[in-house]
């Protein structure tokens, strides 16, 4: 009995669909993000207009006006003004 619960449980965590971050950039310039996840350091570049998937696993994310944000995953972001606007 123990062995199928196991079982159902490990089925059901690998079944789960992966969440990730979302953030488009809405200014006219291209903005440069900052993003720490896992110890690992990444910069992006998020061109006018464009949406990159980020942060399966959650991060930190440093904006271009200084802010720093943690995302979980599933957000839905938007860049206005170098600020974040997360949904």
């Amino acid at each position: 009995m123990n062995r199928m619960i196991l079982m159902l449980l490990v089925s059901a965590a690998m079944s789960a669909p992966a969440m990730a971050a979302s953030v488009t950039n809405r200014d006219a310039d291209t903005q440069v993000l900052i993003i720490v996840e896992g110890g690992s350091r990444v910069e992006i570049a998020l061109e006018p207009g464009s949406t990159e998937t980020i942060c399966p696993s959650g991060c930190f994310v440093t904006l271009p006006n200084g802010d720093r944000i943690a995302l979980d995953g599933g957000e839905d972001v938007d860049i206005v003004g170098g600020s974040a606007s997360v949904k």
